[in-house]
């Protein structure tokens, strides 16, 4: 096992990664409001409410998870990887959910994918730090 610092990509992504899973948990919370819900469009109203519960856990796990696991990365600590395997999880089945419920709509299917693509890069960011001897 190799122990070096990890590159400033590594830093990069870990905080850009950040950024976007408190991103998330704010969307999360934010549809958790229903003041702010009813201000939204009906379309994102009737999705909100008639989403079930376990979508909605999915939702959870998936932008908490991915915002625990980026500080993880940031405190260098292996654990990172585990907690971005089930936050991919839950990112998959929110996806899922999104584009069976729009009817398979393009927009929502590149919109919920972008969120796979980046929960699958940070789960691979913590394998390869992991190997590289970055993570204790």
């Amino acid at each position: 096992m190799q122990v070096t610092k990890p590159t400033l990509s590594y830093w990069l992504v870990a905080g850009l990664g950040l950024v976007w899973n408190l991103m998330g948990c704010l969307n999360y919370i934010t549809q958790t409001n229903p003041d702010v819900v009813a201000q939204m469009p009906e379309a994102y109203q009737t999705l909100i409410a008639n989403r079930p519960t376990w979508a909605t856990g999915a939702f959870a796990i998936g932008v908490f998870g991915g915002a625990v696991g980026c500080i993880l990365l940031l405190l260098k600590r292996a654990v990172a990887k585990p907690v971005f395997i089930l936050s991919l999880a839950g990112v998959v089945l929110t996806t899922l959910h999104a584009v069976v419920s729009s009817g398979a709509s393009l927009q929502v299917a590149l919109s919920a994918g972008s969120s796979v693509l980046v929960a699958v890069v940070l789960l691979w960011v913590a394998v390869a730090a992991g190997g590289k001897g970055w993570l204790r």
